[in-house]
C-alpha cells in the first residue's frame, strides 16, 4: 500500500519500467494529495484558483511566489472576514458611539479607585466597533501571538523533510524506495501547513467576532498599544434575555474591558510572558511521520472525495483532520507551556473579576447577575476556550478563573489594592497556590533580617 493509502492511477503501471515505477507512485501520490487538500479550502470558500467572488484569497499564492510567511496573514484575515459577513456585522451609528463612550467615560472614574493601573493613553481612538472592524484592530495581536505556533509547526515539517531526505539518499544506495514518497509528503506538509494554520486561526477569529464583546475578552493581548473596545452588536446579543438597564450592562462590560486594558499597557512584560508560552509549545512540535502514514492510511483507505457523509455532511478526510492525524505529540515541556499559558489567562480574567467587582461595588445593583451571567456564558462559549481547544487543544477552565479572582481578592482583603497589583510586577502564582494565598505571600516576601541566609 502507498503511503497515506493513496494508490496510483495510471492503469499502466504494471507495464511501466521498473526505473520508472517509483517516480509514477509520487506524481500521483503527489497529485491525489494536493487535490484533497485544496478540496478542504474549496469547502471553505476559497478559491484555489486566485480570488473567488467572495473576496478570499487563494491560499496558495503566497507560496507560489515565494513567501516564506509561517502564518500568511492575508488567509487569515481574509477567512475571519468571510465568517464575519456570513454571519453579519451592523455599522456602528452615533448612538452606539455616544453610549460607549460614556460607559467608558464612568468605568476609567470607578477604576481610578479599584487599581493602581492608569487609565490607559489610547483613550482618543474608537472605542465602539463593529465585528469586522473588530477583526482589523485585532488582527495584528492574533497574528503576533499564534505566528510561534505556526513556526513551530513549520520546523518540524522542515526536520522532518530533511530527515527524509537523508534517508532518501541512504534507501537510493541500499535499492530500497520509499524515502521518494516520505520526502515529497514532507515537503507537501511543510509547503501547506502555514496556509492550512492560517484558515484554522481565521475561522476562530471570525467565530470569536460573534461573541466577543471586546478586545480583550480572550484575556489576551490584541492592541499595541493596549487600549478598551467594546462591539455594541455582540453586547446587545449578549442582554437579549436580561431584564437589566443597558446603562448597567455596558458599565459591566466597560468596567472588564478597561481593567485589563490598563494591566496590559502597565505591564508590557506580561505581554511577552504570555506569547513566551506559545513561543515554548511551539519550539517543542515534533513531528512523528510514521505515526502519521499510519493512521492516514488507516482513515483514508476507503476515501472517496465524491462521496459525502449524509449525517455530517463531511467526507472522510476532513473527519480524519478533526480527529488529529497530524497532531503532534505532547512533550513534557509543552504541557509545562500550556500550564503557564492557561494560569496567566485565568490570572487575567480572575483579576479583572475582582477590579470589576470592586469598583462597581453597590453603584451597579444588578451587578451579582451580571456577574453570574458573564461567568455561565463562558462556561458554555469562552471566546479563548473555542480559540485554545482548536488550536492548542487546551482547555481553559471556568474554575480557574474564579480560583483566580478569589485569589486577587484575598490579598486586597489581607493587604491592600497597592499589594495585589504590585504582585504583577513580580513571580505570578501557579495553579496550585491559588487556592492558597497565604502561603504564596509568605514565599514572596523578603525578611527584614538577611543574617539567617548567610
Amino acid at each position: 500500500m502507498s503511503p497515506f493509502g493513496f494508490t496510483p492511477d495510471d492503469g499502466d503501471d504494471e507495464k511501466s519500467k521498473p526505473e520508472d515505477s517509483n517516480q509514477s507512485e509520487l506524481n500521483a501520490m503527489m497529485r491525489q494529495m494536493q487535490e484533497q487538500i485544496q478540496k478542504q479550502f474549496e469547502q471553505l470558500g476559497i478559491s484555489v484558483d486566485g480570488v473567488n467572488p467572495a473576496g478570499f484569497v487563494n491560499p496558495f499564492a503566497a507560496f507560489a511566489q515565494g513567501s516564506q510567511d509561517a502564518l500568511p496573514q492575508a488567509v487569515v484575515r481574509d477567512t475571519a472576514k468571510k465568517f464575519v459577513q456570513a454571519q453579519g456585522s451592523q455599522p456602528i451609528g452615533t448612538k452606539d458611539v455616544t453610549v460607549v463612550d460614556n460607559a467608558f467615560e464612568i468605568a476609567d472614574l470607578w477604576l481610578n479607585e479599584a487599581t493602581v493601573f492608569p487609565a490607559t493613553s489610547g483613550n482618543t481612538s474608537a472605542r465602539a466597533v463593529s465585528r469586522l472592524d473588530w477583526v482589523d484592530e485585532t488582527l495584528k495581536g492574533w497574528q503576533a501571538t499564534m505566528e510561534p505556533l505556526a513556526t513551530g509547526l513549520t520546523s518540524a515539517i522542515s526536520s522532518l523533510l530533511d530527515d527524509a531526505m537523508a534517508q532518501q539518499s541512504h534507501d537510493v544506495e541500499s535499492g530500497e524506495s520509499m524515502a521518494g514518497p516520505m520526502g515529497a509528503i514532507a515537503g507537501l506538509l511543510r509547503t501547506f501547513i502555514g496556509s492550512l494554520i492560517a484558515t484554522q486561526l481565521g475561522q476562530a477569529i471570525g467565530s470569536i467576532s460573534a461573541t466577543a464583546t471586546g478586545a480583550h475578552d480572550v484575556a489576551l493581548p490584541l492592541l499595541d498599544p493596549a487600549r478598551p473596545l467594546l462591539i455594541p452588536e455582540n453586547i446587545e446579543k449578549w442582554s437579549e434575555d436580561l431584564e437589566i438597564p443597558k446603562t448597567e450592562i455596558y458599565l459591566f462590560h466597560a468596567l472588564r474591558e478597561a481593567s485589563i486594558a490598563r494591566l496590559f499597557e502597565s505591564n508590557p512584560w506580561l505581554v511577552s510572558y504570555i506569547r513566551s508560552a506559545i513561543v515554548e509549545y511551539g519550539r517543542g512540535i515534533h513531528i512523528d511521520m510514521e505515526a502519521i502514514q499510519r493512521q492516514a492510511e488507516e482513515a483514508m483507505q476507503n476515501f472517496d472525495p465524491s462521496q459525502m457523509n449524509p449525517e455530517s455532511g463531511e467526507n472522510s478526510f476532513t473527519i480524519a483532520l478533526n480527529n488529529g492525524i497530524f497532531t503532534p505529540e505532547e512533550t513534557p515541556a509543552q504541557r509545562a507551556a500550556l500550564s503557564k499559558l492557561e494560569t496567566a489567562l485565568a490570572l487575567v480574567d480572575g483579576w479583572a473579576d475582582e477590579v470589576t467587582t470592586l469598583a462597581a461595588g453597590d453603584r451597579l445593583p444588578s451587578l451579582s447577575q451580571l456577574r453570574e451571567m458573564y461567568r455561565r456564558q463562558r462556561a458554555t462559549s469562552a471566546p479563548s476556550q473555542q480559540l485554545f481547544k482548536t488550536l492548542l487543544g487546551l482547555e481553559v477552565t471556568p474554575k480557574l478563573a474564579r480560583e483566580a479572582s478569589a485569589f486577587w481578592q484575598k490579598v486586597r482583603e489581607s493587604k491592600d489594592i497597592a499589594a495585589r497589583d504590585q504582585i504583577w510586577s513580580g513571580i505570578l502564582p501557579n495553579a496550585d497556590e491559588l487556592i492558597e494565598p497565604e502561603k504564596f505571600l509568605t514565599s514572596t516576601e523578603i525578611p527584614d533580617d538577611l543574617s539567617g541566609l548567610l
